[in-house]
């Protein structure tokens, strides 16, 4: 007789959660299509080898199993570094310090938000070119090296300099940390997501490629258009007005 208990439970439930995190990074990279692919030759192995015991074909599977192991890793490396980057990341841990702390940290956001917004109106209105990350939980210190170190505070009339049509800094992105511009003329991997519109150029393909490689906020500025957009967690937002962005960085900014 088959006895289920509450560790059998936990169990599933362990393994839904699991499956549902990697979904959810599969989703932000745009890999959805070959996780939906593993899944199901996984389901297909269990059920040609452990239900009906086809052994031949189940042999065949069983060794593409074991090397597909590795093959997947060498493919997946930056969303395998993502997933157990978020694991041990400072997120879980908020929750607790918010015990001992009160809401000044909320308060001091306010003091370098605003400058970014009105940093991104100014460029708007002259459709100057734009792109700011704001740094979460993960490390962006890989693509702080790629441009020039500045740390220096948010200030709008900074940020409004470093993307003059004439800067030496304007083509590349500007990284915050905290209230500070780690650095200008960063370069960021590029999504090849085919579900973005293709009149959206480099500056927005740079934004999503970093939202879906870490958990940062990227705010573009079109050249073209002056629209403002911002991408967090893979998923890029158009058109946005200067409360739509105050509000976005207010509610998605930790």
């Amino acid at each position: 007789m088959i006895s289920f208990g509450i560790k059998d439970i936990i169990d599933i439930l362990l393994v839904a959660v699991l499956l549902y995190y990697i979904y959810r990074t599969m989703k932000e990279s745009g890999a959805l299509n070959i996780f939906f692919g593993v899944f199901a030759f996984i389901i297909v192995w269990v059920v040609v080898d452990k239900i009906l015991d086809m052994r031949l074909l189940g042999t065949i599977m069983d060794r593409i199993i074991d090397s597909g192991i590795f093959i997947l890793i060498i493919i997946f490396q930056d969303q395998i570094k993502r997933f157990l980057t978020g694991l041990g990341s400072k997120r879980g841990w908020k929750s607790i310090s918010k015990l001992w702390h009160s809401g000044q940290p909320k308060d001091a956001r306010k003091k370098w938000v605003m400058p970014i917004v009105y940093a991104c109106m100014s460029l708007s209105k002259s459709k100057t070119g734009a792109l700011i990350v704001i740094k979460q939980n993960f490390s962006l210190e890989d693509y702080e090296h790629s441009g020039d170190i500045i740390n220096a505070e948010v200030n709008n009339r900074l940020l409004e300099n470093i993307f003059f049509k004439n800067s030496p800094l304007h083509d590349g992105a500007v990284i915050i940390d905290e209230g500070k511009i780690k650095a200008a003329g960063c370069i960021l991997p590029v999504s090849h997501d085919t579900s973005l519109p293709k009149y959206l150029g480099l500056r927005h393909r740079s934004a999503l490629g970093i939202s879906q490689a870490t958990d940062a906020i990227a705010i573009v500025v079109s050249e073209e258009t002056g629209n403002i957009s911002y991408a967090h967690r893979g998923e890029m937002h158009l058109k946005l007005s200067s409360t739509d962005l105050d509000r976005a960085l207010s509610n998605l900014i930790e």
